[in-house]
């Protein structure tokens, strides 16, 4: 029922649309962009549950504070504090590696706003844990999510960088102006 009422909400009545042609394995890494709004988080949730996926995210800790906490950490959000150096990107590759499966979808900017240096543990997590990075571009444009591309991390984060990059230069967020791959 939450399914087929995620469905109608996103796709008949937000009028959003799918291009999805990526297989999704057992482990990967879903890179996230752009994102420059709260109703990215929105999009992105009936999108998961319409397609019956459950797939964790990451959110700074501020988010995770009575009753938000309790919701969030039960739809599979995982608190990042970002003031404190951690070894997150070890422990989840670790996790990764350890389990049959493991679905984890980070926003490279790491922030709603401008941010021409995006984060780049999503891409150690997937290179530590030797799994793929699928694409996914929200384009509010077009009302399209898609993801046509993935990437399994070659070490060279450079070359690897670019191509990301280069991939989410088509896509428009919600406020277009706050979106940019640092070129």
């Amino acid at each position: 029922m939450l399914q087929t009422l995620c469905k109608w909400l996103l796709y008949k009545k937000g009028g959003w649309k799918k291009d999805v042609t990526v297989s999704h394995p057992d482990k990967y890494i879903i890179c996230l962009a752009p994102h420059t709004s709260n109703w990215d988080f929105v999009i992105g949730q009936l999108y998961m549950r319409a397609e019956g996926l459950r797939i964790n995210f990451m959110m700074k800790k501020e988010w995770f504070v009575w009753p938000l906490g309790f919701f969030f950490k039960k739809i599979g959000g995982i608190p990042v504090s970002r003031s404190k150096h951690t070894k997150m990107t070890d422990q989840l590759a670790d996790a990764a590696k350890s389990r049959d499966t493991f679905y984890l979808c980070i926003t490279p900017e790491g922030t709603r706003s401008r941010n021409p240096n995006w984060k780049k543990g999503f891409y150690y997590i997937a290179l530590k844990a030797g799994i793929p990075i699928l694409l996914y571009g929200l384009d509010y444009k077009r009302h399209l999510i898609q993801c046509n591309k993935s990437l399994v991390p070659s070490g060279d984060i450079d070359v690897d960088m670019k191509i990301i990059k280069d991939y989410f230069k088509e896509y428009s967020g919600l406020h277009p102006d706050l979106f940019t791959t640092g070129d």
